[in-house]
């Protein structure tokens, strides 16, 4: 009788442990694409910061701050009126500044552009040494599964006809 309680323990407990596996592969794939969601947000934010385009308060839903905790609007400034050679020489000014600006964020682009293109090279091969590891020891894994249900079928048989 002793030995029939314990007949199926062994295969239970394989068979929860490769239940327990599975469950950690499942929470591994999900903290992997977290964590790609994250670094697509930083990247996002990241290239929103170089383009110049930083989200004003009018964008966002509302001041974290309270309004009665709120610093008072600053007092209007009062600007200058220029004369229109002045007007001239600070538009020129201001555009060569723009151009020059811009032509540097279009360099630093395409630099980064070659640069994120060879590191994506570099994932791929990364990520096709990975897969080609991975298909490696589950086929045995999955052989070795196989042989042992086929083990458990044959002991099976063979006992049923003692």
């Amino acid at each position: 009788m002793r030995r029939s309680s314990f007949r199926w323990t062994i295969p239970t407990l394989l068979a929860l442990q490769l239940a327990l596996l599975w469950v950690q592969g499942a929470q591994l794939y999900r903290q992997n694409q977290v964590l790609q969601g994250l670094r697509e947000d930083v990247q996002a934010l990241s290239d929103s910061f170089q383009d110049g385009k930083m989200p004003t308060q009018d964008q966002e839903d509302g001041p974290a701050v309270p309004a009665r905790y709120q610093a008072p609007n600053p007092p209007p400034r009062r600007i200058a009126v220029l004369g229109a050679e002045e007007e001239q020489d600070a538009a020129k000014e201001l555009k060569t500044s723009r151009d020059s600006a811009q032509k540097a964020v279009k360099d630093a682009r395409e630099v980064q552009s070659k640069i994120s293109i060879e590191e994506n090279i570099r994932k791929a091969d990364e990520t096709r040494k990975v897969n080609a590891a991975t298909n490696s020891w589950q086929r045995w894994v999955y052989g070795a599964l196989g042989l042992v249900v086929l083990g458990l079928i044959a002991r099976a048989i063979l006992r049923r006809n003692a």
